[in-house]
């Protein structure tokens, strides 16, 4: 690994600029007015493979934004290592509040601030740059590698899934490796083993054909928002229970190696509390905050409508009233058990006087790892070499579908390999990539193609 290493060191400058390169594209994936630049950005992507030694390139059209992939086969008998990542962006409103241009990376205190750098840009560079490394110092990788690199992740990867049902024996491999999460904090490697699902339905109420007028009808109706609001009280208990009947009923719970590693993690609930300027903390009760995050499966309210909000009064009863609810699973839950048990707990109390509709938009599986799996633990060993401490293994609140894709279709198991931190306002303005995290994680994406090499 020395030359390898050197490799790195002696072309950083290089890395960063053609980090910066990426950056400058805007390929926001959900805005008709890039669409031009987001194939231009995919076309960048191909020319990063083919730059770094891929013997076989190839851009797939879809019905949306193109799909890029890439292929190193010269070492038979090892494992194959299916890198996942994605080349489009969140949209940049509010642009007011960027210090700097969203598509013009700017370097403040040793941090690239761009639309991309942390998610996922910057984190697929990473992986490309570790590859580079191996072939240009070595002429060959310790293992194989294809790179599956998407344009449509910030839009729900819309043609992903049927990509990859169509194309299996094209991506067929012992594991998937995506660096798509953060650090547990800032100078704490992390592994994440663990993802939590998603269901999200929207909660339609209607009790007239128009709004009416509360003074000639009020009494003799009932209010949709008074509905709604009995609706979403019936959701959860006081202590943050919720109240669906069977929700809890496949909730996985922690193993004794989980539940170790956890009391490992430097947390500190005060800060993390001042940190969101909460009055106070609040949740499930008997759980930590960090399993009220990770492996506790939530409820919440996203979006509420009903009536008049406009300034000043206007004394209506609304015809309608909207929630849009989302629900975080764990495993074992099952999404679309999980909508029908809610669809069905909702039909239960809801008053009769109101006609209620239910659209179900999306989701996506819970998805838990092994930590002792022998990808995690190359994974662990090669942020150890290259921070130089253990890392800790974490789980992630949010959700990325694929990785159960990845598990149901391919048969294959993943490792979240991120060096994002958790203040650098992915999705939000001045977003941001540490630096030291950027150059330090390329190290331990080449550590990680040796570890897997050797079992």
């Amino acid at each position: 690994m020395d030359r390898v290493l050197s490799y790195i060191d002696q072309n950083q400058d290089r890395f960063l600029q053609e980090l910066k390169d990426f950056l400058r594209i805007p390929s926001i994936s959900n805005n008709a007015e890039n669409k031009k630049d987001v194939l231009r950005c995919a076309h960048f992507v191909a020319d990063q493979l083919r730059q770094i030694g891929m013997q076989q390139t190839q851009l797939f059209p879809t019905s949306g934004h193109p799909i890029v992939y890439g292929e190193w086969l010269g070492n038979p008998g090892q494992p194959t290592v299916l890198c996942y990542g994605h080349y489009d962006v969140q949209p940049v409103d509010p642009v007011d509040l960027w210090v700097s241009g969203p598509f013009d990376p700017t370097i403040r205190n040793g941090e690239i601030y761009a639309r991309g750098s942390v998610d996922d840009k910057g984190q697929v560079l990473m992986n490309f740059k570790g590859v580079e490394a191996h072939l240009k110092a070595e002429g060959k990788l310790p293992v194989n590698i294809k790179f599956l690199i998407e344009g449509e992740e910030e839009v729900g990867s819309v043609n992903l899934d049927n990509f990859i049902a169509d194309h299996k024996e094209l991506l067929s491999a012992d594991v998937v490796l995506i660096s798509d999460t953060p650090m547990f904090d800032r100078g704490v490697p992390s592994i994440c083993y663990g993802l939590r699902g998603l269901v999200y339905c929207q909660i339609d109420l209607k009790g007239s054909s128009s709004d009416l007028h509360s003074g000639s009808f009020g009494g003799t109706v009932i209010n949709p928002n008074f509905a709604l609001a009995q609706i979403i009280l019936a959701l959860k208990n006081n202590e943050g229970r919720i109240q669906i009947p069977g929700f809890y009923d496949d909730v996985q719970e922690m193993t004794p190696d989980e539940k170790q590693e956890l009391s490992r993690l430097p947390f500190n609930e005060a800060k993390y509390q001042k940190d969101l300027a909460a009055p106070a903390l609040f949740g499930e009760k008997d759980y930590s905050t960090l399993e009220r995050i990770w492996v506790r499966p939530t409820l919440e309210v996203n979006g509420l409508c009903g009536g008049f909000t406009g300034e000043g009064a206007k004394t209506v009863i609304p015809a309608k009233a909207m929630a849009k609810i989302s629900m975080r699973l764990v495993p074992n839950q099952d999404p679309d058990k999980i909508a029908d048990l809610f669809e069905r707990y909702l039909k239960q109390i809801t008053p009769a006087a109101v006609e209620l509709s239910l659209t179900r938009m999306h989701g996506g599986k819970p998805w838990v790892a092994p930590i002792n799996h022998p990808a995690i633990q190359a994974a662990s060993r090669a942020f150890e070499k290259a921070f130089g401490k253990r890392p800790v293994f974490v789980r992630e609140g949010g959700s990325i579908p694929v990785v159960a894709t990845f598990a149901e279709l391919l048969g294959l198991p993943s490792v979240l390999m991120g060096i994002g931190l958790p203040d650098e306002n992915a999705h939000a303005p001045n977003e941001k990539l540490d630096l030291y995290n950027f150059q330090t994680g390329i190290s331990g994406s080449a550590h990680f193609f040796n570890e897997m090499s050797r079992g």
